[in-house]
């Protein structure tokens, strides 16, 4: 095994949720060990000051442009970053001089696979030099520079979380903003991709409909009824038509209407929505996973869950396999960060359609 290091991961990524902070120690290959980690929610200024930014990213065609408010909101969440670090050091009781490295995800706001480009707001330079610490940031752009989706990022990670599990194959499925699964094959081959909307939507209705940031538990959900009508309108998109591997924008399916329906039959229907879309994803796999492993702030979701073990065999929370389901995503940038400083691939033909593996990421240290 080659030298480990120590490294913080950061992910906001699609959600509006908050920050989420993990520490790992790994050699980019194998996990030393899982250490704490701490998830930083977002006030509703923050969020909705994130939600114009996305507004605002709508109309740029390159990844360079910052128009409205894209550049005072990326400053802004650099130093959001900065203080979930902070935070999450002084909890922990930890020094930042004993950390070599932190993967830095940014804030999605545009990604336009299509288009060869995708967008995370975050100075990965102010933030090297505000912690003093070596920072990995933007590792989707070299992906797509070679041909692939620029997403999901995660299998490399989840096939180093499973290395025990010899009842393959096995599938991790996270469901954050967007839901996308891994495939990990008795071979120790990846097959991944974005199955379809996750919790964005679902927040996004409740909102609007109820005030409320999300679904808690999925209760509104669980009194609702599915409109099939508008599942069908979802599951026609052309997105479902195409081979894997594929990608989703966090608001690739907001134009889709429910008008008509209540907050409880909205809610009800976009978690089928979710559900079916990852139930659907077993169509583009070579064998059919034989446990679901459930990663992401949908686990918590008990109308997404009820769904998902009606219609998949073994389907748990990250927990059940010991596990932290909040914490895998901010774990796997730590994990990439330490690949892309040793200069390992990130992604692979089969997890986000590149034409090689390629490894990827921006490496800065503090001046």
């Amino acid at each position: 095994m080659s030298k480990a290091l120590t490294a913080i991961g950061l992910m906001s990524g699609t959600s509006l949720d908050g920050i989420d902070v993990a520490l790992l120690e790994t050699d980019g290959e194998t996990i030393v060990r899982r250490g704490a980690a701490l998830t930083v929610p977002y006030g509703e200024v923050q969020r909705e000051l994130l939600k114009r930014a996305l507004k605002d990213a709508a109309t740029i065609q390159t990844r360079t442009g910052r128009p409205g408010v894209l550049s005072f909101v990326e400053e802004e969440s650099t130093r959001w970053h900065e203080r979930a670090v902070r935070a999450f050091v002084e909890k922990e009781k930890l020094s930042l001089s004993k950390i070599d490295i932190i993967g830095y995800h940014g804030q999605t706001v545009v990604h336009r696979p299509e288009k060869k480009w995708t967008l995370q707001l975050g100075l990965g330079q102010a933030l090297a030099n505000a912690l003093k610490v070596p920072v990995v940031y933007d590792m989707r752009a070299n992906d797509m520079v070679h041909g692939g989706q620029g997403a999901p990022l995660v299998p490399a990670y989840h096939r180093a979380l499973v290395a025990e599990i010899k009842d393959r194959p096995v599938a991790l499925v996270n469901i954050g903003g967007v839901a996308n699964v891994t495939v990990v094959g008795t071979d120790d081959a990846l097959v991944a991709f974005d199955t379809g909307p996750g919790n964005a939507l679902i927040d996004d209705w409740m909102k609007t409909h109820t005030g409320k940031a999300f679904d808690e538990g999925g209760a509104l959900a669980l009194t609702g009824k599915v409109d099939a009508a508008a599942v069908q309108q979802f599951l026609g998109d052309s997105f479902f038509e195409k081979p894997a591997p594929k990608s989703l924008d966090r608001d690739s399916f907001a134009s889709i209407s429910l008008k008509g329906l209540s907050a409880a039959d909205g809610a009800a229907t976009l978690v089928a929505v979710t559900a079916l879309s990852v139930t659907l994803s077993t169509r583009l796999m070579r064998e059919p996973p034989k446990s679901w492993i459930v990663c992401g702030g949908g686990r918590h979701n008990k109308a997404i869950m009820q769904a998902l073990e009606m219609s998949l065999p073994n389907v748990k929370p990250a927990e059940a396999f010991g596990l932290n389901g909040d914490a895998v995503e901010a774990e796997a940038w730590a994990f990439l960060a330490v690949r892309a400083f040793k200069g390992l691939p990130l992604t692979y033909p089969g997890t986000t359609g590149v034409l090689m593996p390629v490894t990827g990421g921006v490496i800065v240290r503090p001046r």
